[in-house]
């Protein structure tokens, strides 16, 4: 299907609503959630079987010309074989009616588009892990979410309250005067609405496209580095010199004494047992609702900060250099991984991404991987053999500078913004400066091997090399030093 593209001087942006249905509202939307889900796992089934077939048949010595075909996966196709199957099919013909035609597409769209997410992993044309074969969807675990691109979608104009296919006028929790206010002016038009359950409530987003002028920053000729951290969430340092810190709420840590409680008080009610059939207590469910009230405040709390974070500094500078940090890998320290999960270092760097090019045509440079921003002298370039991560102040051994190790170090990405213009950095961006030689001089690509433990001589792990053990022991400077100024 063609990819839809908003006109120029446009944009799609989607705005989100919570919801407040009533009781009978309530069960519609979980009827149309559970449609989508059941359209889903037809899909699946269907395309499936095929596949089970010709395996069987091929087990049986059936010649490749008598094998059943292949059935297709597009969402015209599954729509027409849903449409003829769902009048005698037992699991869809007593209560298909109930629920609106979009339910329905919802999950056959999933559908198709987990079908293709496969095939292009498979012939190596996707991005990212590989994607195995599309599963059934559990009753118990699916999430609750339906699409709506035709019928009545409209805001009304109270507001309050907004229009939906099969659902009614349904009340919203807040006011959406800043889509209405845009429907109205013939800026922004409706294109679809999804409806999702999600932090105990429902929400409804609402994609459209706007009307986008870029907004001109406050200081365009300004560049700021941000060195993300656990202690501190991020130190920004611009190209004036001027480093603000931006303290770490720890929104979770702040929250743990409330969710021992609240989970000490859920562990002595009688929850549900899946192998014995036992069914959850009211006093149970009652529990289980405010111990998820609490992890539900944690997360609106956290993309508050972050939000506010990322559109300050997306409308004050020109420019915005940003590491290119290994979350998941970080993760996997037990020791860190609680911390750096409530910090948030991805979703910073998602929102910085869209936020610069969208709003304000920000340029922004991320920093290669493995550039040594902490271990690098902001004043005279040196770079640090070793710094370990307890050592939290900065002594250059060539000119004497003694600073803070997040503040050197988001001096030096500041510092990085002006030379990945002239070509002498090392940022990871690929539209702003051209393929250059690390300093550190290591390897990109992570050792995926681990070398062998039976040598002789060297280190535990494997030989090491003399010179090697010589790089390691002094430091060394760059060749082009990176200045501020």
């Amino acid at each position: 299907m063609k990819k839809f593209r908003p006109q120029p001087g446009f944009a799609v942006q989607a705005f989100r609503f919570a919801l407040d249905p009533n009781v009978t509202q309530d069960a519609a939307l979980r009827s149309h959630c559970g449609a989508a889900r059941a359209a889903y796992n037809w899909a699946v089934g269907w395309v499936e079987a095929s596949w089970w077939q010709r395996r069987a048949e091929e087990s049986y010595g059936v010649a490749e010309e008598q094998l059943t075909k292949w059935r297709p996966w597009s969402l015209p196709v599954l729509r027409k074989a849903f449409n003829e199957t769902k009048h005698t099919d037992p699991r869809f013909a007593a209560w298909w009616e109930e629920n609106s035609k979009e339910a329905y597409s919802t999950g056959l769209a999933n559908a198709s588009a987990a079908f293709d997410n496969y095939a292009k992993s498979k012939r190596g044309k996707r991005r990212g892990r590989a994607m195995g074969m599309p599963r059934f969807r559990s009753k118990r675990k699916a999430r609750l979410s339906c699409r709506f691109t035709t019928g009545t979608i409209r805001v009304d104009t109270d507001g309050r309250h907004v229009t939906l296919p099969r659902l009614g006028t349904v009340r919203t929790h807040e006011c959406t005067v800043k889509l209405l206010d845009r429907v109205q002016a013939a800026t922004a038009r409706i294109l679809s609405a999804t409806v999702r359950h999600e932090r105990g409530r429902w929400f409804v987003s609402f994609q459209a496209e706007v009307k986008r002028d870029l907004e001109r920053v406050a200081r365009p000729d300004v560049a700021v580095g941000i060195d993300l951290g656990v202690k501190t969430l991020a130190v920004m340092a611009d190209s004036t010199g001027e480093i603000r810190q931006v303290p770490n709420l720890g929104h979770y840590d702040t929250a743990r004494r409330q969710l021992r409680r609240a989970s000490r008080i859920v562990s002595r009610r009688q929850g549900p047992d899946r192998r014995t059939g036992r069914q959850p207590s009211k006093r149970w469910e009652k529990a289980n609702a405010q111990r998820n009230k609490v992890h539900h405040r944690v997360a609106n709390l956290r993309a508050d900060a972050l939000h506010k974070l990322t559109t300050s500094v997306a409308a004050e500078y020109g420019t915005v250099v940003v590491e290119d940090l290994n979350v998941a890998g970080m993760l996997r320290n037990r020791r860190l991984a609680r911390r750096i999960a409530d910090a948030g270092f991805g979703e910073i760097r998602r929102q910085l991404t869209y936020k610069t090019r969208r709003r304000h045509a920000t340029r922004l440079v991320v920093a290669d991987r493995w550039y040594p921003s902490s271990k690098t002298c902001s004043g005279c370039g040196a770079v640090k053999a070793k710094l370990p991560l307890h050592v939290r102040s900065y002594e250059c051994d060539a000119c004497g500078l003694v600073i803070d190790r997040d503040d050197n170090a988001a001096l030096n990405l500041a510092a990085l913004a002006t030379a990945c213009v002239t070509g002498t950095g090392v940022a990871g961006d690929q539209d702003t400066a051209p393929a250059v030689s690390k300093p550190r001089g290591a390897d990109q690509k992570t050792r995926a091997t681990r070398t062998r433990r039976e040598t002789v001589t060297g280190r535990a792990g494997g030989a090491t090399l003399p010179q090697q053990r010589q790089t390691e022991a002094r430091d060394r400077t760059q060749a082009e030093p990176l200045t501020l100024w």
